[in-house]
Formats: C-alpha cells, sequence, structure tokens
C-alpha cells in the first residue's frame, strides 16, 4: 500500500506523534492551519467514515474528544475545531480527524484556509510536548 499516512503509522515515515493507542495515532500536520494542529488516524486504513467498522468508532471519536480538549489547553486556544473530509478535499484517502485550535479572530473563515509553517523542527517538537503533556494530565484525571 502507497497510504502516507499507513507509512506513519507502521513507522516508514516520521510523523510527530502526540499520541498513540492501540487503534489509533495522532500526529502534528506538517501543514498546519494553526500550529497544534493534529490529525488523528485509525491505525488499520480505511478511506471513509463510511468504511470505519463500527466497533471502532467508539474508540476513535472518544481519542478525537481527547485530543479536542488537550491541543486546546495545550495550545491555549478558545476552542477547536474538529473535522474530516470523505473523499472530497481528502489530500490523503485514509481516515482522519483534523483538531485544530481555534481563536476568536484567528482569520478561519469558510472553507478557504491559510497554511502555515513551524519555524524549524524545534518549534514543531515543542508543541508535539505540549499536547502530549496535556493528554497524560487529561488520561490521569478520567
Amino acid at each position: 500500500m502507497d497510504c502516507i499516512f499507513c507509512k506513519v503509522v507502521n513507522k516508514e515515515l516520521a510523523g510527530t506523534v502526540v499520541f498513540e493507542d492501540e487503534q489509533s495515532m495522532a500526529f502534528l500536520d506538517h501543514r498546519p492551519l494553526f500550529h497544534g494542529h493534529c490529525l488523528l488516524v485509525p491505525k488499520q486504513h480505511f478511506e471513509t467514515l463510511a468504511d470505519l467498522p463500527a466497533e471502532l468508532i467508539k474508540p476513535l471519536f472518544e481519542n478525537s474528544q481527547l485530543l479536542s480538549r488537550a491541543v486546546e489547553t495545550a495550545m491555549k486556544a478558545q476552542g477547536t475545531f474538529v473535522a474530516m473530509n470523505n473523499r472530497i478535499s481528502q489530500s490523503v484517502p485514509h481516515l482522519h480527524i483534523h483538531i485544530v485550535p481555534r481563536r476568536k479572530g484567528d482569520g478561519l473563515k469558510g472553507f478557504f484556509w491559510p497554511r502555515t509553517k513551524y519555524a524549524d523542527q524545534a518549534e514543531m517538537a515543542a508543541v508535539q510536548k505540549l499536547i502530549q503533556s496535556e493528554i497524560e494530565s487529561l488520561a490521569a484525571n478520567q
């Protein structure tokens, strides 16, 4: 299979992983809308939400809930945008959920969103550590 996300999951390609359990993995988007923008993927390859087996829906969305809390707090955001595309605008044909930190007046309007870049690997690693720390904190309090 030539899926980029499967290669990240299988550690054939590097990803800046912020979360991983038996069913899913989350990593920082390399072209984020805002710093802290994560992608949550099931470890098994499924192209769309409709392809996801029923028994994986609950764990995947529990993890998206955990990540949305962690990203919001870690990035000192006022909220999050959580979304997925199915085929149209799905740049990688592997089911993935975007978790994006949001702030009032951040400029995110409609469906034409500017992408940014991290200044360097150190900045990306710092964001990674913030989110991982918040996930650990949230998991400890459950």
